[in-house]
C-alpha cells in the first residue's frame, strides 16, 4: 500500500488544489463587493443579482459546462475575440478551467459572506460611516473582522467544492495530463476503464484530503466562537 502511494501519480492532485486555490482567490475578490451590496442593497433588482448568483447550484452541471464551453470557444463573440486578439485559447486548457469553476463555485463564496454582512449589526456600521468611513474602510476595517465564521466558511466550501467538481472541468478542459486532468476526471477515467483498484486509491487520498480541510475550518471556526463566547 505504501509503494502504491508513493508511486502514484500526484499530477492530478496538483492540479485539483491549484485549480482550487486560484478560483477560490480569485472569487474572494469578485464576491466581497458582490456580497456586501447584497446585503446592503434595497434595490429592486436584488432578486434577480441572487437568483442569478445561485443559478449555479440547481443549474446541471452538464447544462453550465456546455454553455461555458460553447461561451469560451472561438464560436462565441467573447471566445473569438479573446483568441483572435490576445491569442488565449479558453477552452481545453488550465486557463478555460479557472473561468469556468469562477462561474461554477460562485454562489458557494458569495452566499455564505452574504449571510455574513446580513446577521451584523447596523448600528456597528452606522457608527463607521458616522465617523467619516468610507464603504471601503468599513468593509474592509469592520465588517470583515467581524464575520470570521462566515468568511472562513465561504473559504473552504468554496475550496472543497472546487476540488471535487467534475461534469464542468471534463467538459471545459477535457482530460490533458499536466494541464485540465485534475483528480476527479482521473478517477472517472479509471474506473471507465475498470481499474477499480487505483480509483479506490485516488478517492481514498481526495476524501482524505477533503476531510483534512473541512477539519481544519471546523475547528478553527469553533475555537472562533469559544474565543468569543468567553470574551463577552
Amino acid at each position: 500500500m505504501i509503494d502504491t502511494l508513493l508511486n502514484l501519480e500526484w499530477g492530478p492532485f496538483w492540479l485539483s488544489f491549484k485549480l482550487a486555490g486560484i478560483t477560490t482567490a480569485l472569487l474572494f475578490i469578485v464576491s466581497l463587493p458582490l456580497a456586501w451590496f447584497l446585503a446592503r442593497t434595497k434595490s429592486k433588482v436584488k432578486p434577480i443579482l441572487e437568483a442569478v448568483t445561485a443559478l449555479p447550484i440547481v443549474l446541471p452541471p452538464s447544462v453550465l459546462g456546455f454553455y461555458l464551453l460553447w461561451g469560451l470557444s472561438h464560436n462565441s463573440f467573447v471566445g473569438a475575440f479573446i483568441e483572435d486578439v490576445f491569442g488565449i485559447r479558453l477552452v481545453f486548457n488550465f486557463t478555460g478551467l479557472v473561468i469556468a469553476s469562477c462561474f461554477y463555485s460562485l454562489p458557494f463564496m458569495v452566499q455564505p459572506l452574504q449571510s455574513g454582512f446580513q446577521s451584523l449589526n447596523n448600528s456597528m456600521l452606522e457608527a463607521s460611516f458616522l465617523s467619516g468611513k468610507s464603504s471601503f474602510t468599513t468593509l474592509w476595517r469592520v465588517a470583515l473582522p467581524n464575520i470570521k465564521p462566515a468568511l472562513l466558511t465561504a473559504i473552504i466550501v468554496t475550496f472543497a467544492h472546487t476540488v471535487g467538481e467534475f461534469g464542468v472541468v471534463l467538459m471545459v478542459g477535457g482530460s490533458i495530463p499536466g494541464e485540465t486532468k485534475v483528480a476527479s476526471v482521473a478517477i472517472y477515467e479509471f474506473v471507465e476503464v475498470m481499474d477499480y483498484g487505483t480509483a479506490h486509491i485516488y478517492s481514498g487520498v481526495m476524501l482524505l484530503l477533503s476531510f483534512l480541510v473541512l477539519l481544519g475550518g471546523y475547528f478553527f471556526n469553533r475555537k472562533e466562537r469559544l474565543h468569543v463566547g468567553g470574551s463577552v
